[in-house]
């Protein structure tokens, strides 16, 4: 492909992009093939010779997107949602142009300094304390696993490193029983064990018990293991639940215990300032992360994530070796040594465009109609004698279930609303995830995609209830 080819078919792919969106809610938000449907329709081998990029295209159309599901689909309401909109997707295209590998200050100065300001924006924007420093990471899950290593290294006097385990007693981790996987996934990886990660339990509201984390932390001193970590959860992510932070908070204090905050979804609300109760005890915290890829309008990937200790950071992953070294030296931010990767792709020009095009007030907009609409959607299921409400709706995600007046047991309850959400998706208009609440098989519907507008949400309501008539 030459230039003129590229120019020639990079105006075609913008269309392409623009004809999507305008056409979007016409498609099945969930793709309709089986298992190998599509592996089957692709060569076994690669092609020797070079094939048109119409031809590219044309099974790109025909047999790439049918088995693509649609997270940008204004019915999407499952999981939560992984945004994009129009300002993060040029910049993408921005970033893809310039191939540049930010990893130091010297490879992109303007990516180095750019995601310092951005950063700063963000910190600011979310109310958080000015001794907190940005970084963008790639995952939530990746700034949990950071956390948590910093926290080892920092325990251990930066020798972990060096020596391992071995001169110290078992260390400890605490969360609630309804945080999210990526939490033991990093307790795994950095080392601890899962068997060192004590999980919590919840009270009615799905919050961790704060008396319950105290007694842990207690028997785990008296029983030899240094209590290390406590990852608390603003929204989690089965029910959006929100631990006490303050509580949490004065509990690590005493015990200098190091505190990570995963508020990857809901954090974003802590846009609009009625919402930051969520944060009470902000002052106790170590390390806090959101996802802007998730709430936020920006392109998956792109993490926010929040250090008191930068110091501590870099010292837990930095390695110079000679074909690195800079002039600047420690004079600026090399952001290779803030976390796990080495390479680092221009993630903050994507945020930049997103915040300036929204604005602070335009993003507040948004948030607040979510969190409005969902409101609504969790009193429409309270009124309705055929649905029930199975959690607390902080936030805009409802947690429900379609309950018969006529008595059925719990175990019957599950198989009906393991087939109703089932047959919801299959209408293709909207899109509905699950998890378990005390058992109970419990229906997620987020408000949360760029493109929501209440009329979907309207929408979505009719199709639930239209769906329940199946199970009458």
């Amino acid at each position: 492909m030459d230039l003129n080819e590229f120019r020639k078919h990079g105006h075609e792919l913008v269309d392409w992009m623009a004809d999507y969106f305008e056409g979007i809610e016409n498609l099945p938000v969930r793709s309709t093939v089986n298992p190998g449907e599509i592996i089957k329709q692709l060569p076994a081998d690669a092609p020797d010779e070079a094939e048109p990029f119409e031809v590219i295209m044309n099974d790109f159309n025909n047999i790439i997107m049918p088995g693509i599901t649609h997270w940008q689909h204004p019915g999407w309401h499952g999981y939560f949602t992984a945004n994009n909109s129009y300002p993060s997707i040029l910049a993408e295209m921005l970033t893809s142009t310039l191939g540049a590998q930010c990893m130091s200050w010297l490879t992109s100065p303007a990516a180095t300094e750019l995601k310092e300001n951005v950063m700063q924006w963000t910190a600011k924007m979310i109310g958080l304390p000015d001794n907190f420093t940005g970084v963008i990471q790639d995952t939530a899950s990746t700034a949990t696993l950071v956390s948590l290593l910093t926290a080892r290294e920092k325990a251990t006097g930066m020798s972990t490193n060096a020596n391992g385990f071995y001169n110290f007693r078992p260390f400890t981790i605490y969360c609630s029983t309804e945080a999210h996987s990526s939490i033991e996934r990093a307790v795994k990886i950095a080392g601890f064990g899962k068997d060192y990660l004590r999980k919590i339990e919840v009270d009615e509201f799905f919050a961790m018990r704060t008396d319950k984390l105290r007694l842990a932390i207690e028997k785990d001193i008296r029983d030899g293991f240094e209590p290390l970590a406590v990852v608390a959860a603003i929204g989690t992510t089965g029910s959006t639940a929100i631990d006490p932070l303050d509580e949490i908070g004065e509990l690590c204090k005493k015990h200098n215990i190091w505190l990570h905050v995963d508020a990857a979804w809901a954090g974003t609300a802590l846009l609009l300032p009625r919402m930051r109760y969520m944060i009470k005890g902000i002052e106790n915290v170590d390390t806090f992360v959101f996802n802007p890829h998730k709430w936020m309008f920006t392109n998956f990937d792109c993490t926010a994530y929040f250090v008191k200790d930068k110091g501590a950071l870099i010292q837990t992953f930095e390695i110079l070796p000679e074909y690195l070294k800079t002039k600047e030296g420690n004079t600026v931010n090399n952001y290779r040594d803030w976390g796990i990767q080495l390479g680092r792709r221009f993630r903050a020009l994507k945020l930049w465009f997103v915040i300036r095009t929204f604005g602070v007030k335009g993003l507040q907009e948004k948030i607040q109609n979510h969190l409005t609409w969902a409101n609504e959607f969790a009193g429409w299921i309270e009124k309705s004698k055929n649905f029930e409400l199975l959690a607390p709706t902080p936030l805009a995600t409802v947690c429900f279930r379609l309950k018969p007046e006529t008595w059925l047991s719990e175990e019957a309850l599950n198989q009906l609303n393991a087939q109703f959400i089932e047959a919801i998706n299959l209408t293709g208009k909207i899109f509905l995830s699950h998890t378990k609440l005390n058992g109970k098989f419990t229906l997620r519907l987020v408000v949360g995609q760029t493109n929501t507008e209440h009329r979907h949400i309207e929408k979505a309501w009719q199709i639930i209830n239209d769906t329940a008539l199946m199970f009458a």
